[in-house]
């Protein structure tokens, strides 16, 4: 940004909007008269856009402020076509918020718009333990060794568990247990079972019975359980629920559904080992078993669908 010359064609820019001065900050709050040394600054008027103070865009030395490359660089997003802007950074950093907001609207005359999410360190456990990290030694544990340890998808999978500004702990042992506490095996496995039934139903019909588009003829009127009424209203919100956390930038919100779905048809899968009236495939009347292969089916590519959104590959058995 610097070596192109892309921040003194900002910088100009927003001076010829009026929006750069030379001035002398007030003392910065809390702070004793003494401890503060008054000098003529280049300012951007972030204040006229929300933020408490303006900034400096210029350092001493003459040469240009983090923020000034940070203005540069998002007004280059903006002209590259991008008029929604998300910043993913650390917690520490949310007193820088307001005054990038308020560059962006004023370099992009109010048409840009900044999402930045504040994310919290992860607190990482093995064994029961915690596993130490210490910024001052300079100890971390990097995203390869998690990936190393545990696989991508699950990693992907239960970073996006949690609210980007909650606090999580990743547990290495959990990652990988086979449990209901895991939702990563729980999501997958109820994929897994889906994929099981319908290749049962395929050896015992045919395939040609079992094909997505055979399924869209069923009777779903002959759905009526509890159990299966239950899934179909969850699977109906699917659309409208991803379109929400598209637009709220919120991916967590497909984690909750995909584990609340799950739960769902693995109580609807063991309502059918309990009594044999409600198992998916009935061999003495083929309308039932077809309806209920096509709520299976939905099922399957619901979470499969909802997996990929994340990135994470949906798997066939367990």
């Amino acid at each position: 940004m610097v070596e192109k010359g892309a921040v003194d064609a900002v910088i100009k820019h927003l001076e010829d909007k009026g929006l750069i001065y030379t001035g002398v900050l007030e003392p910065p709050k809390g702070k004793a008269p003494d401890d503060w040394e008054p000098r003529t600054q280049t300012l951007f008027r972030a204040s006229n856009f929300g933020d408490e103070l303006d900034r400096p865009v210029k350092k001493s030395d003459g040469s240009w402020t983090y923020f000034a490359t940070d203005i540069a660089y998002h007004l280059d997003k903006f002209q590259r076509g991008f008029k929604t802007m998300i910043d993913v950074w650390g917690a520490d950093h949310g007193g820088y918020v307001k005054r990038m907001k308020a560059a962006v609207e004023a370099v992009t005359d109010g048409e840009g718009v900044l999402d930045v999410k504040l994310c919290q360190m992860v607190h990482l456990k093995k064994g029961g333990k915690p596993v130490r990290m210490s910024k001052r030694a300079g100890t971390f544990v990097t995203l390869r060794y998690l990936i190393d340890e545990v696989g991508r998808d699950v990693v992907r999978f239960m970073m996006l568990t949690r609210k980007n500004d909650s606090q999580m702990e990743f547990d290495l042992e959990k990652a990988v247990e086979q449990s209901r506490d895991n939702p990563v095996f729980y999501v997958h496995y109820a994929h897994a079972r889906c994929r099981s039934v319908m290749r049962n139903a395929a050896e015992q019909l045919g395939d040609k019975k079992v094909t997505p588009e055979a399924l869209a003829g069923a009777d779903l009127g002959l759905l009526t359980d509890t159990a299966e009424l239950d899934v179909i209203k969850v699977m109906a919100a699917w659309p409208r629920m991803v379109e929400n956390a598209a637009e709220v930038h919120e991916p967590h919100r497909v984690a909750y559904y995909l584990n609340d779905l799950a739960t769902l048809f693995h109580a609807l899968w063991n309502k059918g080992n309990d009594d044999a009236r409600l198992r998916f495939i009935q061999s003495d009347n083929e309308s039932l078993t077809l309806a209920r292969l096509a709520l299976v089916q939905g099922v399957a590519t619901v979470i499969a669908s909802g997996l990929r959104v994340f990135g994470v590959s949906p798997v066939e058995e367990l």
